[in-house]
C-alpha cells in the first residue's frame, strides 16, 4: 500500500512539473501573440498543476504521517503551492493575465532545481529530525509559504511595472501595452507586500518560538535566521518608504525585486553556501 501511494506521489509530481512548464510556455506564447485564449489555457494548466501539487503534498503527508516539511524537497513543494495558489487568486481577482508570464516561471524553475540537483535519496520520505518535532514548525512554514508566495507575485508585478514604463517612454505599440496601467501594477504590488509582510513577521516569530523549543534559544544568528531578518528589513523599508515618503513607481518596483531576491537567497543560498542549523531545509 505504501509503495502504491509513493508511486502515485511520483506521478503527481511529474504531472505538476509538466503542467507548470506548460503554463509558463502558454503564458509566454499568449503574451507574445496577444491571444487571450492561449492565456486561458495557461491558467487551466496552472490549475491542473496546483491540483497535482496539492495531491503530492497530501500523499507525502499520508506516507509520513506528519506534515511534509522535513527536507528541501518537501519545502519546495509547499513553496510552489503557495506561489501558485496566491497567483491564481490574484489573477481571478484582478484579471491580469500577463502576470502569469512573470510568476509561473518561478515554480517551474524551483521544480527544475529538484530534478537537476536532488537525487532520489534526497526526495525520499525519511524520518523527521528531532529538531522538527514541534507543532510550531507547521505554523512557521505555513506563514512562510503565504509570505513567499505573495512576495513572488510582487516580484512579477515589479518586473511588469519596469517593462511597462519603458514601453510607455518609447511610445511604441508592443505586447507590453497589454499590461495594466503602471499605477494598477504599483498598487497591486503594494497590496501583495502589505499582505505578505505580516505573514513574514509571524514566520520569524513562530520560528523563534520553535528555535527555543528545539535548541533552547530564541535567536542564535544562524545564517537562515540572519537572512530572514535581512529580508524582513528590506520589506519593512519598502513599506516605511511608501507610507512615510510616498515612494512609488520605479523605486518601489526595484525594492520588490530586490526583496524577492533576498527571499530566494534565504530559501536556497543560505542552505548551500552558508550551512547552519537549517541545513536540512
Amino acid at each position: 500500500m505504501g509503495g502504491s501511494v509513493e508511486n502515485w506521489e511520483v506521478i503527481l509530481f511529474y504531472i505538476m512539473v509538466g503542467a507548470y512548464i506548460g503554463s509558463t510556455i502558454l503564458y509566454w506564447i499568449g503574451m507574445a501573440a496577444k491571444k487571450d485564449f492561449i492565456n486561458h489555457l495557461g491558467t487551466f494548466a496552472a490549475i491542473i498543476g496546483l491540483i497535482a501539487n496539492t495531491g503530492a503534498i497530501i500523499l507525502r503527508w499520508v506516507v509520513t504521517q506528519r506534515p511534509p516539511l522535513s527536507n528541501g524537497y518537501e519545502f519546495i513543494l509547499t513553496f510552489c503551492w503557495g506561489i501558485v495558489i496566491i497567483f491564481l487568486f490574484a489573477e481571478f481577482r484582478y484579471k491580469i493575465k500577463p502576470l502569469g508570464s512573470f510568476v509561473m516561471p518561478v515554480p517551474f524553475l524551483l521544480l527544475m532545481f529538484i530534478i537537476m540537483k536532488m537525487g532520489p535519496s534526497e526526495r525520499v520520505a525519511g524520518a523527521i529530525p528531532p529538531a522538527l518535532k514541534s507543532q510550531w514548525l507547521t505554523f512557521h512554514v505555513f506563514t512562510a509559504m503565504l509570505a513567499y508566495g505573495a512576495f513572488a507575485i510582487s516580484f512579477g508585478l515589479g518586473l511588469m511595472y519596469l517593462l511597462k514604463t519603458n514601453a510607455h517612454s518609447n511610445e511604441k505599440e508592443t505586447w507590453l501595452n497589454r499590461f495594466p496601467h503602471e499605477n494598477v501594477l504599483d498598487e497591486l504590488a503594494y497590496k501583495m507586500i502589505g499582505f505578505a509582510f505580516p505573514m513574514l513577521t509571524l514566520c520569524i516569530v513562530t520560528g523563534a518560538i520553535w528555535a527555543n523549543y528545539a535548541w533552547g534559544t530564541y535567536w542564535s544568528w544562524d545564517p537562515k535566521e540572519t537572512w530572514s531578518l535581512i529580508t524582513w528589513i528590506i520589506y519593512a523599508a519598502y513599506l516605511h518608504a511608501r507610507l512615510m515618503y510616498g515612494w512609488k513607481g520605479k523605486r518601489a518596483a526595484w525594492m520588490a525585486i530586490i526583496g524577492f531576491a533576498a527571499v530566494l537567497f534565504t530559501f536556497f543560498g543560505v542552505n548551500y553556501l552558508l550551512p547552519g542549523l537549517h541545513s536540512y531545509a
